[in-house]
């Protein structure tokens, strides 16, 4: 009986079915609403197509050598975005373009502390294609990434995977960190420094800079200087040639087990700890106070002292990343932000501090 059913039975019906479908007596079904789309190569290739004329590839020489990297068009003036440390201390820089053309360029600003340069080029605008800025703090954890660059001079190639992170921290090229930074697993390797790490609508949401690997080859842990900041820099860099931040003047650590426990906070508290209030700075005359750790007679540490930053204009701060990040995107050099503050664990209070600058 179970072979009756098996071999004739569901045919049968899988032929109802069919012709039910041809003639019209049920709809057919949504081919999108069932999950049916275009293949992922598919729209990689229209993506490439249409990104690929505003990639290039940036060639330097310098007194330490030979060296490369990318970069991206983003206007019809002729400027270019790649990383600083592509085209640190070059005596000479050169752009190649994807139908070929040639052509030298100048440094038009560089800004050591986001890793972040701006160049130029003289060529006509009707041979320029600007690529699109995305919005980078509208970015999840999972969507498609797409990197364009030159990974070991292999011009325009093109590779794919998903954002693993977002806010991430890194170190610029000065003792300052990057907040904000993009983390994927899109193949980035020497070369693809500069080159646009790219969203599914073909918008740049950020500039591929770095990467964690023993050997210098993708390990699938990069980072991208997000877009936000990126546009923020080039504006800047293209308007006054220098970029400026704004200054706290202190070097903090997250709420750690140590500070939870020795202040009496609450497991899911979450803040920077002060670890050090820089001399003269700003944190210093708006009278915050670092971290004193408290000792018994045989050196043993018993307790905290801690002024622990929660706030900043009324926006939590989790932990330094977010710090670095809010005063990167949101504040200038002399302006005025308050910070609430928690002191010792006991007491909560709300400081006005006006912001140096770097």
């Amino acid at each position: 009986m179970k072979s009756i059913v098996r071999n004739f039975l569901f045919p049968a019906a899988i032929g109802i079915f069919a012709l039910a479908l041809v003639y019209g007596v049920l709809p057919l079904p949504d081919i999108q609403a069932i999950g049916i789309v275009a293949h992922p190569n598919d729209i990689f290739a229209e993506i490439y197509q249409t990104a690929g004329p505003s990639v290039v590839a940036i060639s330097v020489t310098a007194e330490a050598g030979a060296g490369g990297g990318s970069g991206f068009v983003i206007d019809r003036d002729g400027h270019i975005v790649t990383n600083a440390h592509v085209v640190d201390e070059a005596d000479e820089i050169v752009v190649e373009f994807l139908e070929g053309a040639i052509v030298r360029a100048e440094l038009v600003g560089s800004d050591l502390a986001s890793d972040l340069a701006v160049l130029k080029v003289d060529v006509p605008a009707s041979q320029l294609q600007p690529i699109a800025f995305a919005d980078s703090e509208q970015l999840t954890v999972g969507q498609t990434a797409l990197a364009i660059g030159s990974p070991f001079s292999q011009g325009w190639t093109l590779t794919s995977g998903i954002i693993s992170a977002i806010d991430r921290t890194i170190q610029g090229l000065t003792e300052f960190s990057i907040g904000g930074v993009i983390q994927t697993d899109a193949s980035i390797n020497p070369g693809n420094s500069g080159g646009p790490l790219i969203n599914l609508d073909g918008e740049v949401i950020g500039v591929n800079s770095q990467i964690i690997s023993g050997a210098r080859s993708s390990s699938g842990v990069g980072f991208a200087i997000p877009s936000n900041l990126t546009q923020r820099v080039a504006e800047t860099l293209i308007e006054n040639g220098e970029m400026t931040y704004s200054y706290l003047g202190i070097s903090g650590f997250d709420v750690n087990i140590d500070a939870i426990e020795s202040l009496e906070l609450p497991k899911s508290f979450r803040g920077v700890v002060i670890r050090e209030v820089v001399d003269d700075g700003p944190a210093a005359d708006a009278g915050l106070r670092e971290i004193t750790r408290m000792l018994n007679l045989d050196d043993e540490i018993v307790g905290m002292r801690a002024d622990i930053i929660t706030a900043v204009d009324g926006v939590p701060i989790k932990g330094m990343n977010d710090l670095i990040t809010y005063l990167a995107r949101h504040t200038r050099p002399e302006q005025k932000v308050t910070l609430t503050v928690l002191r010792d664990g006991a007491r909560e209070m709300e400081t006005s501090i006006e912001l140096g600058s770097r």
